[in-house]
């Protein structure tokens, strides 16, 4: 899945460019992604859409609170992970409703422990689903490390 979601962020620069999903599907499976894969990649970003979405009937979380996380949280992002986000909202790349939207994104993975490769991949699609592009040093960090990663 985070093969295809990296695919998507270098091949449709804006999410606008990006096609919808039926034909998007069918371009992922003719440039060699399996099937299980792109499903899992759509239903992820059908999720990223739909919490996109809620960010504007939600209520923000002030700035000056303090983030707890929870059991099953803290078993999927890991400390390493935790500590990464920490790092992007305290250099105010990561405003706490977008900390949030990660969490919420990374959760949806299944996966725990969430390799912190895949959390830097989990942010920049937030930035390109928003169609926001982050301060170059944080988005050359984000990105060679999620591009350098090893798939197994």
């Amino acid at each position: 899945m985070f093969d295809i979601l990296m695919y998507l962020y270098e091949s449709y620069w804006h999410p606008q460019a990006c096609p919808e999903f039926g034909q998007l599907s069918r371009k992922l499976s003719a440039a060699g992604f399996e099937n299980d894969d792109i499903h899992e990649a759509l239903d992820w970003l059908r999720g990223l859409d739909d919490a996109v979405g809620g960010l504007q009937t939600q209520q923000a979380p002030d700035a000056r609170s303090i983030r707890l996380y929870a059991p099953q949280e803290i078993d999927c992002l890991g400390l390493e992970a935790i500590g990464y986000l920490n790092f992007l909202e305290a250099a105010g790349v990561l405003k706490p409703h977008l900390r949030e939207l990660t969490i919420e994104r990374a959760l949806a993975t299944g996966m725990q422990p969430l390799p912190p490769e895949h959390l830097k991949t989990i942010v920049l699609m937030i930035f390109w689903r928003l169609d926001e592009e982050p301060d170059a040093l944080i988005l050359d960090e984000l990105f060679a490390e999620a591009a350098d990663r090893v798939v197994h």
